[in-house]
């Protein structure tokens, strides 16, 4: 039989000597935290978008794809603790922030429109990247946001089938440029006639997310909608 109070005192006596930090402030976590404290979650920028129609990540795609619906969790600053987040959940392999974020996105979205979603599917990263960074991060948050809304992930439908350079240092035109054509369909019949929410980390162009949205949409009756967790502030 599991002696559970042995393990927390365990757990306790552990954490005093290597005490769990938060990824944002780099506090230490209380009991019931995980990954990121409360008071950082508290203190996010929130946008509110997810109950605004024809917001300004709505706007980014006017005349370019047909979007039904659009909102980030947060406004992404540079030197914000969101930005300490997102950096550890894709370069130091923290990939449960990811879903911590994903669970607090998902909380906005079912009990707003965005309740309409039949499916959610991850913006995908290239094989060759994903098999280096061992995970897709948009992945984990798409598996936040399912634990809530309870609609299923689709991670096979849509496939990114050209590696690409990193956006960071890109401008606006080239960031177009180096996205174009880079996914595919891998089997429409998941998608067809669906609401499909698709998901990512921060956008700020909106260039890779327009790529994949004219992908999607060439599937017969499909509709998309977009949740990320940081919309640059700019």
């Amino acid at each position: 039989m599991v002696n559970y109070r042995k393990i927390s005192i365990f757990e306790d006596v552990l954490n005093l000597f290597y005490p769990r930090l938060c990824a944002g402030c780099g506090e230490p976590l209380i009991k019931g935290e995980s990954h990121v404290c409360l008071r950082c979650l508290y203190q996010m920028h929130r946008t509110g978008f997810h109950n605004v129609r024809d917001n300004r990540i709505e706007q980014l795609f006017w005349g370019k794809v047909q979007v039904k619906y659009a909102t980030a969790y947060s406004f992404y600053h540079k030197e914000s603790n969101l930005q300490h987040m997102i950096h550890k959940l894709k370069y130091h392999g923290e990939k449960e922030i990811g879903y911590v974020l994903g669970v607090e996105l998902g909380l906005d979205l079912k009990d707003s429109v965005f309740n309409e979603v039949d499916i959610i599917v991850p913006i995908p990263l290239h094989p060759k990247r994903q098999r280096k960074r061992g995970y897709n991060q948009a992945e984990w948050i798409a598996n936040g946001i399912s634990s809530v809304m309870n609609r299923p992930v689709d991670t096979t439908s849509v496939l990114r089938a050209v590696a690409t350079e990193t956006q960071t240092k890109k401008g606006r035109f080239e960031r177009w440029q180096n996205v174009e054509n880079i996914f595919e369909i891998a089997d429409t019949e998941l998608l067809k006639h669906k609401h499909i929410l698709v998901v990512d980390d921060v956008i700020t162009t909106g260039s890779t997310i327009e790529a994949c949205l004219q992908t999607i949409v060439s599937v017969e009756g499909a509709q998309v909608s977009i949740a990320c967790i940081g919309v640059a502030d700019n």
